[in-house]
């Protein structure tokens, strides 16, 4: 079956289905991974079909206004004002984005879609093809057990968390809902849909399946979430099975004890060599050697100590099985390598989804408290370091944490889930 995973984002948004579309693949379907053009050749070096879509995305996110707006704070009060600013700047792109999605989308018998690449729902209902929500995250369900993750977590109860998911749910569509309609009109050839329907029921009344794709050790799933929707396990891209360490890597790890693995990604607000500034005197506070991967650029060390090692990529699945603790922003793809190596995490979290992974990891026992970017010191970042290599306890935890999702395997479980849905699940065949 020809299948179409289509997904927006950074690369730890884009991962997970890689690893998903190599599964698929492998058991016999047809599969293309439609997003962002930056990440054709690494699609394709992996053996995926690659559905073209314009890179403006990411070089949004890698501008100086897309930075900003990413990394800015200003909790679920200051939501609606981004995303109005958003919906100015990118309106644009988001017609751009719609529009491909469509094209890309053109042949295939099933799509497989996150909850950013908004155009997926629409583009089913239209093709009348199978379709299946996928996220690596929590987002989209809405639950009475936690807030929303984007919202802060005040403890007022299911109430509040609830009312959270549907009030964050509705301002996407508020704002480019007319967008959207306008696409589904001329584009589409569908009637217009009601900015507060619900992306988890199709227009004929039936569930949208859902596969959240984090494991249910980490997040339980709810009680009040609906059959449709399933926890599989993390979906895991293992890219260190064949990777070889250059020498100088390999030999700072033979040299002493194992380092402080320390990555922020892509993220170091607008100052990456004063973080990286902070980093390093954490690191000397703490007594600690450390071993920074500099990533998309998130963090500059133009001069690093001797018993500092500067990288720019490692495969993580390699990599944190090597070290004595992980600090990072706390994107979802990091925490959950983190937390499959048996390590405890120290989260210093910029925006969205980044401090409740923070807050999930200090509940679980495996990380110290969470240390926002915007009260991150030398000193608070030495101590939780201090915390993470030493706790007997969360140390434990941890190894043990790093067994249970070691011993799932989310990919495997996601696929079979969806092939028992296209087996059971007619297609219309309108496109």
């Amino acid at each position: 079956m020809r299948i179409l995973l289509l997904s927006l984002g950074t690369r730890g948004d884009i991962q997970p289905f890689v690893a998903l579309g190599q599964a698929l693949q492998q058991v016999g379907h047809d599969v293309a991974v439609c997003t962002s053009s930056s990440f054709a050749s690494w699609i394709q070096g992996h053996g995926l079909g690659y559905a073209s879509m314009s890179n403006d995305v990411i070089d949004l996110v890698n501008s100086e206004a897309g930075r900003r707006a990413l990394e800015q704070s200003g909790g679920v009060l200051g939501l609606p004002r981004r995303m109005a600013e958003a919906s100015r700047r990118f309106k644009s792109i988001f017609r751009r984005a719609l529009a491909e999605e469509w094209e890309a989308a053109q042949g295939a018998q099933a799509l497989i879609y996150s909850p950013q690449a908004v155009g997926g729902y629409h583009i089913a209902e239209a093709l009348g093809i199978r379709a299946l929500m996928a996220d690596p995250l929590p987002t989209w369900v809405p639950t009475r057990a936690f807030p929303h993750i984007v919202a802060p977590a005040p403890g007022l109860g299911s109430w509040y968390n609830r009312l959270t998911h549907r009030l964050i749910g509705v301002v996407p569509r508020l704002l480019f809902g007319s967008v959207v309609n306008q696409w589904r009109k001329e584009t589409l050839k569908l009637p217009p849909r009601s900015l507060f329907a619900s992306d988890l029921v199709r227009a004929d009344g039936r569930p949208v399946p859902v596969l959240l794709g984090f494991s249910p050790h980490v997040v339980s799933p709810p009680p009040d979430w609906p059959q449709s929707v399933r926890v599989t396990g993390y979906w895991f891209l293992d890219e260190g099975q064949t990777w070889q360490p250059p020498a100088d890597l390999q030999a700072f790890l033979a040299a002493g004890p194992p380092p402080v693995f320390v990555g922020f990604g892509s993220m170091a607000g607008g100052n990456p060599t004063g973080t990286a500034r902070v980093v390093l005197d954490a690191l000397a506070q703490a007594g600690q050697r450390g071993l920074i991967v500099t990533g998309w650029g998130g963090l500059r060390v133009p001069d690093p100590p001797q018993d500092v090692h500067v990288t720019e990529f490692v495969p993580y699945d390699w990599l944190l099985p090597r070290v004595a603790a992980v600090v990072h922003h706390g994107g979802a793809g990091t925490t959950a390598a983190g937390l499959r190596a048996g390590k405890p995490s120290v989260i210093c979290p910029f925006v969205a989804d980044q401090p409740f992974w923070g807050h999930r990891v200090q509940a679980l026992g495996v990380g110290p408290r969470p240390i926002p970017q915007r009260k991150l010191t030398a000193g608070k970042l030495a101590e939780a370091i201090g915390q993470a290599v030493t706790d007997a306890r969360m140390q434990r935890r941890a190894d043990e944490l790093g067994a249970q999702i070691r011993a799932e395997n989310g990919v495997a479980k996601a696929v079979d889930l969806i092939e028992k849905y296209l087996d059971a699940t007619p297609s219309s065949g309108k496109g």
